[in-house]
């Protein structure tokens, strides 16, 4: 994929300086992680995949917190299941109701690891979708400026691999980044480093 964009890359560039001799050919830069990091709803989109993990963590602490009761019962249970102070019969009941426990058991510890597994997809598709819908954005503000700008080529200064050397003066990035927080609420804050962060991907033609 990577020797394919290269190639992309290289094909774009060579074409757009073939066009025609008294066209001249623009090529800007910009930093797609920067703008990425840099843009307003990214730093919603990471507050709202916080809170959601938050609320499924607070649901499995529930879950295990139920399970701890189970266990504190089902030891209870065991233990009279032993007592020679009671009844055979009695120990027997205990016995049976100690076994129905473990079972209930082994159910909600399964329960968990269910949920804790669907969790993690769910965490890691809206953390994919989130991540996809700021790119769009990201790339339609980029050719916006790059056409308002006259530049026939933008290059993604992230992808080391295309871009050897790139002036200053080319990098479009602050006006982009400018353009995408033009609308930015003033109580915007920064995303918390101790969520899972939205999965980005800078190497991008």
């Amino acid at each position: 994929m990577k020797k394919f964009l290269k190639a992309l890359l290289i094909t774009t560039v060579l074409v757009a300086t073939a066009v025609s001799a008294s066209a001249q050919t623009k090529i800007a830069t910009v930093d797609i992680k920067k703008l990425f990091n840099g843009y307003y709803k990214t730093k919603l989109a990471q507050a709202a995949l916080d809170n959601r993990k938050s609320e499924l963590g607070k649901e499995i602490k529930d879950m295990i917190a139920d399970l701890k009761k189970v266990e504190a019962n089902y030891k209870q249970l065991l233990d009279q299941a032993n007592d020679q102070g009671i009844s055979a019969d009695e120990r027997e009941k205990r016995k049976q109701a100690a076994a129905d426990k473990a079972k209930e058991m082994a159910n909600a510890r399964a329960a968990i690891e269910q949920f804790q597994r669907q969790a993690d997809a769910q965490l890691a598709d809206q953390s994919t979708r989130m991540s996809s819908n700021v790119l769009t954005e990201i790339q339609k503000a980029v050719a916006d400026k790059a056409k308002a700008g006259g530049y026939n080529v933008v290059l993604n200064v992230n992808n080391i691999e295309s871009v050897v050397y790139a002036s200053p003066d080319c990098d479009i990035t602050p006006g982009v980044l400018a353009q995408l927080n033009a609308g930015a609420p003033i109580d915007v804050t920064a995303p918390a480093t101790t969520g899972a962060p939205l999965n980005i991907s800078t190497n991008m033609p």
